[in-house]
């Protein structure tokens, strides 16, 4: 009997020290594990806390908001611009059926943002005169086949003279509209299409390449327009038309130095009296 207790002693004794073993065990992978898991979410916390603060503090267009709650929360009070500008919101909504509305970020870029982002955001193609024109070979165009060599003084916003740079600074931001414009318009989807144009409205670097690109395209076209209107090519619009009989843009050159220029730095497009 005492040979079969001994046994049993030892048995036990061998059992006992295996499940120390396996409780101890088991004890350090739970405490490890709880360590990853407090780790993981803290990681994960200041991961979302940085996209926040990324998308949210550089994102230049807001996300849709119902106009007429828009219009309450801006326009409140019983002053005559407030009864013109609730009417003006809610004709917008009753007789255009416009029922969201974005804001965007105001700086002396808000005009062009406005328009790029609806032309981006509603898919509009990529226009087929620019396709046909290459115009990634516009500002050399400019330069050696029309000799406008006074466009080394452009001015990219508040960044004003650049000299023989600005070539191909000017080619890297019109590759970049071409680029977006005809990624994003070949996106059939309306919610993939809206999350792009988030993306690149959040991008500061390509945002404001892409607006450069469109100043230089309007100064392409008026180029264009007051040559064939000095060798009486063709009619022109009435509008190329009044810009030149102005003393501040009888030409191209005076319609860059004193209007082009200062968008995105001093004006914005409404304001600089294109």
């Amino acid at each position: 009997m005492t040979a079969v207790n001994q046994s049993l002693h030892m048995v036990w004794q061998k059992i006992k020290r295996q499940l120390i073993l396996i409780m101890s065990f088991l004890l350090a992978a739970l405490w490890y594990c709880r360590r990853l898991y407090a780790y993981l979410a803290q990681l994960l916390k200041w991961w979302s806390r940085y996209l926040q603060r990324k998308f949210k503090k550089n994102l230049s267009v807001l996300a849709e908001v119902d106009l007429l709650g828009y219009c309450a929360r801006e326009w409140k009070g019983e002053t005559k611009q407030a009864k013109q500008m609730k009417a003006a919101y809610e004709e917008l909504f009753w007789k255009h059926h416009i029922k969201y509305i974005r804001q965007v970020r105001r700086d002396n870029y808000c005009a062009l943002r406005a328009v790029l982002f609806q032309v981006f955001s509603q898919g509009i193609y990529f226009p087929s005169w620019m396709k046909e024109r290459d115009i990634l070979k516009l500002p050399e165009k400019l330069l050696y086949s029309q000799g406008c060599n006074w466009i080394q003084q452009y001015s990219f916003g508040p960044e004003r003279y650049t000299g023989a740079n600005v070539f191909g600074k000017l080619r890297k931001c019109i590759e970049t509209l071409k680029t977006q414009w005809t990624e994003i318009s070949g996106v059939k989807d309306h919610d993939e299409r809206g999350n792009m144009c988030n993306i690149l409205f959040s991008d500061e670097s390509k945002e404001y390449k892409l607006y450069e690109a469109i100043k230089f395209i309007m100064l392409y076209q008026v180029v264009e327009a007051y040559e064939q209107m000095k060798n009486e090519q063709k009619r022109v619009p009435v509008l190329f038309s009044l810009l030149f009989a102005r003393d501040t843009s009888s030409d191209p050159l005076s319609f860059m130095m004193n209007h082009l220029n200062s968008i995105g730095d001093t004006g914005g497009l409404e304001q600089v009296m294109v």
